[in-house]
């Protein structure tokens, strides 16, 4: 091994380690400062203990220059004593809390970074998924324009094949039914079912209430003029996700919708839906037509 792959091998190896050091520097920097801050009280409270004596030395230093009639002593000399004596204190004063004043500052100045540093990252990420948003939605016009609905399904989320019999004149014939996989949902699809505590063993009271809620989220988006998806998990009572605090609906926010769509309007014929509304099946596949980061639409 020459001395060009050492010295290769060392400059990766601490080249890691920053960026290692750099990923936790929002941690590193909060954790510094609490414990500045900590620091900052126990200096002050330290200071505060010396504090006294240096008071009560100015004030008999005060009375003494206040006393004084000794001949020669002017009225001038004792106001400039009585300058020196309240600079000294102050001095003295600002001494014993110079170091708490750094240390505060110090910790102000790495909570500041840090958040700065998480401020700008969050720019960064929302920006990049603002990016593959717009390139996904450009994508999915071109297929829906060349395509068409179906094969945009089809391409979006799969497909799968079922075997089915069908009756005809020359007796009952099998073939296989094509149809888009619900196992391959978007991200942000949820399952209404029986462990969903809105659920009810009635068919019509479910898409009652599935359609009251959808129609309360459009209400909720046109008064306040954007939605987050969180909100719509908790009208349904699902979980919030860390994902539904940063997508959404925003009204007039380009590309936009302009409405909630909880993914079963207008689709009875599907297969999923049909059996969920016939009260064959007990769960339905929610699909929320979010419009991206809320934060890039306004």
């Amino acid at each position: 091994m020459n001395l060009t792959s050492i010295r290769n091998a060392l400059t990766s190896k601490v080249g890691k380690k920053l960026l290692l050091a750099q990923k936790h520097t929002p941690t590193i920097l909060f954790a510094a400062g609490i414990v500045g801050v900590v620091a900052t009280a126990v200096l002050a409270s330290r200071a505060t203990l010396k504090l006294d004596e240096i008071l009560d030395e100015h004030e008999d230093n005060i009375d003494l220059v206040k006393g004084a009639s000794n001949a020669g002593y002017s009225e001038q000399d004792r106001k400039q004593d009585l300058i020196v004596c309240y600079i000294r204190t102050g001095s003295r004063i600002a001494k014993i809390y110079a170091p708490a004043v750094i240390v505060g500052l110090a910790s102000i100045a790495a909570l500041t970074g840090s958040h700065v540093v998480l401020n700008r990252r969050n720019v960064a990420l929302t920006a990049a998924y603002a990016a593959v948003d717009k390139a996904f939605r450009q994508y999915r016009d071109r297929v829906l324009e060349e395509f068409g609905y179906d094969k945009d399904q089809e391409l979006r989320y799969g497909y799968e094949e079922r075997e089915i019999v069908e009756e005809t004149d020359k007796g009952p014939k099998t073939k296989m039914l094509k149809r888009v996989s619900v196992n391959s949902a978007s991200m942000y699809a949820k399952w209404f079912d029986e462990g969903n505590p809105n659920w009810e063993p009635s068919a019509g009271r479910n898409m009652m209430f599935l359609r009251m809620q959808q129609q309360f989220a459009n209400d909720k988006l046109h008064m306040n003029g954007y939605l987050f998806l969180n909100d719509v998990y908790e009208m349904l009572g699902m979980k919030r996700t860390s994902e539904g605090q940063a997508v959404g609906w925003v009204l007039d926010g380009g590309n936009s919708d302009n409405f909630v769509d909880f993914g079963f309007e207008g689709k009875q014929n599907q297969e999923g839906v049909r059996d969920f509304i016939n009260g064959w099946n007990k769960a339905l596949l929610l699909d929320f037509n979010v419009d991206g980061v809320m934060w890039d639409k306004i």
